[in-house]
């Protein structure tokens, strides 16, 4: 049966639209409603019949005709997609708030600056523990002092501290989040079996708390304490340690000072080689795809092909100015009667020597040599090329088990039991000549230690070093800010030596990427008047190379 004609006036039986009278618009919006049946194109509106069929004109009847139902359902879908997106927007603002333990306070009084656009929240307790720990010469108490002072200089001229008080006042612009200091007691229901009166578990009460009265945010603790970020996970809290004094995340990131060479290395970089010789050493001037990861100062071998061990003198663009070494292996170039026994030794002792270099850091293991080495360079550069006039010794003071307690004596007789190592190096060092008799032996041994000097760390504050050769051991028991307070004691004409194993940290709180070793080795690896030497090999014994490897 063929269909009606359509008819060229809207109907008007069904719904009794009147006749539209306004004039057409130029661009009507169109906007489809299926919540009521209903369809609106910018005129007047028009009904769906049961079918889901449109009564319209015929340009409007052919966009608009048989809406089938799921098109409705996906229109609801979509629609509600958009609202809970913007649902999540509002509830989750981005901005944390952190709550600072005491122990991150004083491990870096710095920390309060260090949250970026997060907001930081002090508890009170946390304020009760500064002001305990405040007393005393320690790092632990100059550093409860100096975050009493940022608190005092943030909080000046305050009238409403409840709102918060930028961090960036002080002129830390990285700082944009506020501080937030408890003012009101905050109940929270922790378990029973947690003591109340520990300063630990109160603070935990305080993040629960503070998670109750923000949900719309992120509450986390952040702590250097392990046992109180298990406690606060197993109570359902966030709880982070506090990351940003880690200098590297893995320790297999820490710079080598070691680059070797691919096996087609000449064939590479064969075409535009320079090369010359000067002062008895052969100077080569490369450019190709190995040189945009050279550094200077550092140290490349190639092994396949023309053996090739260089150190990097100069890097500009694309171009590597390379010097051949000095071989320490040979009895000829002995230093104080020691001799390389490995590469790496090599070319720890050609930093060690060269003039031009005034800060060193060795790492390795137990046995690579790193205190041998450094006291033989000292001993030739101070008894024999007069180039230094003393050699100055000093190490963290952090016991491996329990401290024997106070000492009585002079700063060197104090420091005498610390000192351990150097002496057996020194006998190793200490070889006169047997005709000379005890009393020859006697004699050069008074003569070493008129030229050696043992001082303590905790009184190198003002302190300045001229023309020294300043041995650091133990460095990795350092802080940054310790290791920055030993360093810039040097004067004209000092070379500092850190030695140091990333292995054995026995200071709290430090690890191998916040060490201050970890710390001055990043910062100063391409720097022309610095090196370092990662040693591999143990060197001391057969029984100490397997006890190194599989104890």
């Amino acid at each position: 049966m063929p269909l009606p004609k359509e008819p060229s006036k809207p109907a008007t039986t069904l719904n009794e639209i009147p006749p539209i009278t306004a004039p057409k618009p130029k661009k009507p919006a169109k906007k489809i409603d299926v919540s009521d049946n209903t369809v609106a194109t910018g005129k007047a509106p028009l009904t769906l019949a049961a079918d889901n069929t449109v009564t319209a004109k015929a340009p409007e009847t052919n966009r608009t005709r048989n809406i089938p139902a799921a098109a409705s359902g996906k229109t609801r879908k979509s629609a509600g997609t958009a609202i809970t997106k913007t649902k999540r927007q509002v509830t989750h603002t981005g901005k944390k708030i952190f709550v600072l333990d005491t122990n991150v306070l004083m491990h870096d009084p710095t920390s309060l600056f260090r949250f970026e656009e997060h907001d930081v929240f002090l508890p009170l307790i946390t304020l009760e523990e500064l002001d305990n720990h405040k007393k005393g010469m320690s790092e632990v108490a100059r550093h409860a002092r100096q975050v009493s002072r940022a608190l005092d200089a943030l909080m000046e001229n305050i009238e409403d501290i409840e709102k918060g008080v930028a961090l960036n006042r002080l002129g830390n612009v990285d700082a944009m989040g506020r501080l937030l200091v408890q003012t009101t007691e905050l109940a929270a229901e922790l378990p029973k079996t947690l003591p109340v009166g520990k300063a630990d578990n109160q603070i935990l009460g305080v993040v629960f708390a503070l998670s109750k009265h923000h949900p719309d945010r992120e509450v986390a603790l952040v702590s250097k304490d392990i046992n109180m970020r298990i406690k606060a996970r197993a109570l359902g809290l966030l709880a982070e340690d506090y990351f940003n004094d880690q200098v590297l995340e893995d320790r297999d990131l820490l710079y080598s000072g070691i680059m070797e060479l691919p096996s087609d290395f000449w064939e590479k970089n064969s075409k535009g080689i320079e090369s010359w010789q000067q002062g008895g050493s052969t100077f080569y001037r490369i450019s190709g795809p190995a040189v945009k990861d050279m550094m200077v100062n550092q140290f490349v071998y190639c092994e396949t092909g023309i053996p090739l061990i260089a150190q990097v003198l100069e890097v500009s663009g694309r171009t590597a100015v390379l010097k051949t070494l000095r071989d320490f292996s040979h009895n000829k170039n002995s230093v104080w009667g020691i001799t390389a026994r490995n590469r790496e030794q090599n070319f720890a002792l050609n930093l060690l020597m060269n003039p031009e270099c005034d800060f060193v850091t060795l790492l390795g293991q137990a046995g690579t040599g790193k205190t041998l080495l450094a006291l033989a360079a000292g001993l030739s550069q101070v008894l024999e090329s007069k180039q230094y006039s003393e050699i100055i010794v000093t190490r963290a003071t952090v016991p491996v088990g329990e401290d024997i307690g106070f000492l009585p004596g002079t700063e060197e007789e104090k420091m005498a039991p610390w000192m351990g190592a150097f002496e057996d190096n020194l006998e190793v060092l200490n070889k006169p000549d047997p005709s000379s008799g005890d009393w020859g032996r006697s004699a050069t041994t008074d003569l070493i230690r008129t030229k050696i000097r043992i001082k303590s760390m905790n009184f190198m504050r003002g302190r300045t070093f001229i023309n020294k050769f300043l041995i650091i051991d133990e460095a990795q028991n350092l802080s940054p800010k310790q290791m920055k307070t030993l360093i810039t004691r040097a004067g004209p004409g000092t070379k500092v030596i850190c030695l140091g194993n990333l292995a054995q940290i026995d200071t709290p709180y430090l690890t191998e990427g916040s060490s201050g070793l970890t710390y001055v080795v990043d910062r100063f690896k391409g720097w022309p008047h610095a090196g370092h030497i990662t040693l591999q090999r143990g060197e001391r014994s057969r029984l100490a190379d397997f006890a190194s490897d599989n104890l």
